[in-house]
């Protein structure tokens, strides 16, 4: 499959403004005033639909809060198989890659570059071999890794799907670089949707467990279909199945919004949000 500039960041020509959403976990201190200030609830927050919490952070981004304090450009691998290459896209600077990395320039004010390495079709066991290779290279931030779908359509036993987890979090630990995990999309005319769930909630476990960051692209479009049927066609594309150039930019825009959080909020802060989800719960 023809990938869409894999490998080379690229920019899209609109810009917008961001929800901001809740997370839970430990954050990265960062006292710069410029990361601080959130980015005001906008009919680009209504579009996409923010109010359920799609992000639970564990573990920190203190590298890319270094890099920031430093002012030094910050690099992002989006690893991961379609829904990173950008199947759906009607152009690759409409990827959510390419998107992130406009937004995330946007909210920093300085150079963020985001390498597309998706390949469509992709299993886990295939993206962990490449995500090795990546990291032995250096020069990565940050990584979001896309994965599950197509182990959870692909008849991946869970056991081998979990190693598989498992092995590209140590490999991203080894070589020091915070990961986080992009889980599937919602699809609600999939084939076995027992099994596609289980999957789901491996990664939800798999990174609580490892105390990864985990945003759930499954509850943000759970949520657009709870909505309607229709918002949730509309952040489609023409298969149904992969997101359109409406759903990829939403997807980057609750993104860039969650790991803005993440390296701007105070530890403190993030206690008290952490305890009170708990209470909620």
């Amino acid at each position: 499959m023809e990938q869409i500039q894999r490998g080379r960041p690229a920019k899209r020509p609109d810009t917008k403004s961001r929800p901001v959403l809740r997370v839970a976990g430990a954050l990265a201190f960062l006292s710069m005033s410029f990361l601080t200030v959130p980015a005001p609830a906008s009919a680009a927050e209504e579009a996409c639909g923010g109010t359920v919490p799609v992000f639970r952070a564990q573990g920190l981004l203190g590298v890319v809060s270094q890099k920031l304090n430093r002012h030094e450009t910050v690099r992002i691998l989006a690893i991961g198989s379609s829904s990173t290459e950008g199947i759906g896209a009607s152009a690759p600077d409409r990827t959510y890659p390419a998107q992130l990395q406009e937004d995330l320039s946007d909210l920093w004010h300085q150079t963020v570059t985001v390498v597309n390495a998706g390949i469509g079709g992709e299993k886990a066991v295939r993206t962990v071999e490449r995500l090795e290779e990546a990291l032995k290279s250096g020069g990565y931030d940050l990584v979001i890794w896309q994965v599950g779908t197509n182990d959870a359509v692909g008849g991946v036993p869970e056991d081998g799907f979990r190693t598989m987890l498992e092995r590209g979090i140590a490999a991203a630990k080894a070589a020091g670089v915070p990961l986080i995990l992009l889980d599937q999309q919602y699809v609600p005319t999939i084939r076995d949707p027992a099994r596609y769930e289980r999957f789901v909630q491996m990664v939800a476990r798999v990174g609580e467990t490892q105390r990864i960051p985990v945003f759930s692209r499954y509850a943000m479009m759970k949520e657009w279909g709870s909505h309607s049927l229709e918002d949730l066609r509309s952040m489609l594309s023409s298969d149904s199945f992969h997101m359109s150039d409406k759903g990829y930019r939403c997807l980057a825009d609750r993104l860039a919004q969650d790991i803005q959080s993440v390296v701007a909020r105070p530890v403190a802060e993030a206690e008290r949000t952490t305890v009170a989800a708990a209470r909620r719960r």
